[in-house]
């Protein structure tokens, strides 16, 4: 196992690649370019430049995340073949320049939904947060300008501003999209890229929809045990993988954390380990790390990751802002910093448990 962070790049992120290297067992991040659109291509030089960046630094890219799916790709739209292309290309490049784990998303319009991203708990700290009965009062286009107040200033992954503009066009490329012709979709795409997966030793991550249900009608297919078994049986390449998202796949309580994991041995690829906090079973927020915080017993989730023989990067995921840190919401350094050193302590103490 090896503990990383999530890094934007020092044009977007407030959280310097200095402070990252001087958090306790942090050796890597995950990265990526972030101003690079859905389709487009990453040329060599472009991932070089962040790739001597980040190791200038002490430390180095343990992955990707994210080499965007365009909607194109998802729907099957004129230009998927093109996209693929591009995506292929991009795949060599980061190969050749030694990065070889690559997580990804196949959701639709939103990679991500919240409803709030200050809610404040009793401690003072604020929390991204989802409540159904939000949802289902807004319509689509307006969740951008209810949330955009409470962004600090940053870009959210998925959110782009550009994009949103246009929610409603997106909505009707999906309208004859649905769970079946989703995971068709998929399956394409994936089968276009194992060759240079192949190649070049490529993992390829994919990250749960999140929250783990259909929002505004649109299909989610990343939900579950049933269909990521699926996934990963219908292309069966140990290059196509997942991005174990305890949060996301935890935003439905049905879902058994620990067994999930134990069932997809050597198809891990990356972790992202993170608590919640469920108010109802409709209600959520993310909570600190630690289990007491939240829902989850964050040391059986480590453990069975531990069990499975995990060796893949991982890294806490979203934070709370805490001591009036200004950040993008989710990605501050403290509660993140803080997430990061009990999950080591946790690993130490799985590892000596079992010694």
């Amino acid at each position: 196992m090896e503990m990383t962070l999530r890094w934007y790049g020092s044009k977007f992120d407030t959280v310097t690649l200095k402070q990252i290297r001087q958090i306790p067992g942090v050796t890597g991040v995950i990265t990526t370019l972030y101003d690079a659109q859905a389709g487009e291509l990453w040329t060599r030089d472009r991932i070089k430049a962040l790739k001597d960046e980040v190791n200038a630094s002490g430390l180095h890219i343990s992955g990707i995340e994210s080499v965007n799916v365009s909607d194109a790709i998802k729907t099957a739209g004129p230009e998927r073949d093109e996209h693929i292309d591009n995506y292929i290309k991009t795949l060599e490049n980061l190969g050749e320049e030694d990065i070889h784990l690559v997580c990804y998303n196949f959701m639709p319009v939103f990679d991500w939904t919240r409803t709030e991203l200050a809610r404040v708990r009793p401690d003072g700290s604020t929390v991204l947060a989802y409540n159904q009965a939000a949802v289902d009062a807004i319509k689509p286009e307006e969740m951008f300008d209810k949330l955009s107040g409470d962004t600090n200033g940053s870009i959210m992954p998925g959110w782009e501003p550009e994009r949103m503009v246009h929610v409603k066009e997106l909505f009707e490329l999906y309208s004859d999209i649905d769970e079946e012709k989703l995971f068709e979709n998929l399956f394409y795409f994936l089968r276009a890229i194992m060759p240079v997966c192949d190649k070049y030793d490529i993992k390829m991550a994919i990250h749960p929809d999140d929250p783990a249900w259909s929002v505004f009608g649109l299909p989610r297919i990343i939900i579950n045990k049933k269909n990521i078994l699926r996934m990963t049986g219908t292309v069966d390449n140990v290059h196509n993988g997942v991005t174990f998202c305890s949060g996301s796949y935890g935003t439905n309580l049905e879902n058994d954390l620990p067994d999930m994991i134990r069932s997809l041995k050597g198809r891990i690829h990356f972790a992202h380990v993170r608590n919640l906090k469920f108010n109802s079973q409709s209600d959520f927020e993310e909570s600190a790390h630690l289990s007491s915080d939240g829902t989850f017993d964050m040391y059986e989730i480590m453990k069975a990751l531990y069990d499975i023989g995990f060796d893949g990067p991982i890294r806490p995921d979203h934070g709370r802002m805490i001591w009036d840190e200004v950040a993008m919401p989710g990605y501050g350094l403290y509660d993140r910093a803080l997430g990061a050193t009990y999950l080591n302590g946790l690993w130490e103490a799985i590892v000596k448990n079992n010694r």
